[in-house]
């Protein structure tokens, strides 16, 4: 009896709070991430390192009595970020805008019908017959 009353919880919360929507999302957000990270990583890096003559980030670093520190790993993360950030929010620019002609193309402009000229006319001696 608990373990259907378990069940029973766990199917409500999953629908109630849209969990599966959730788990659906972060996998496709997880497997766009990988692609944005290979598009920085294979090829925009790669010509910003020949653009920029052959700076490699990752390797940049400063030597402090023993102490090194790889401040280029920093600056590479950071390139990285900017780049992934870049391409989200492109993405859901273009989603977003996607979806409003999508909803705009819905939308059906409910005009009032059009009166038979029967009852214009009728209308119209009503009126007169008013004053």
């Amino acid at each position: 009896m608990m373990c259907k009353n378990l069940i029973w919880d766990f199917k409500k919360f999953a629908l109630k709070w849209n969990v599966i929507d959730l788990a659906v999302a972060v996998v496709i957000w997880t497997a766009f991430g990988k692609i944005v990270s290979s598009l920085v990583a294979d090829i925009i890096t790669p010509i910003i390192w020949i653009v920029l003559g052959g700076v490699d980030f990752t390797k940049l670093q400063f030597v402090y009595w023993e102490s090194t520190i790889t401040y280029g790993n920093f600056l590479q993360s950071i390139f990285d970020f900017m780049i992934i950030a870049f391409a989200i929010f492109t993405f859901v620019t273009i989603l977003t805008k996607a979806s409003q002609k999508v909803i705009k193309k819905e939308e059906v402009k409910v005009e009032a019908p059009k009166k038979a000229d029967d009852i214009l006319l009728l209308e119209e001696i009503r009126d007169l017959l008013k004053k």
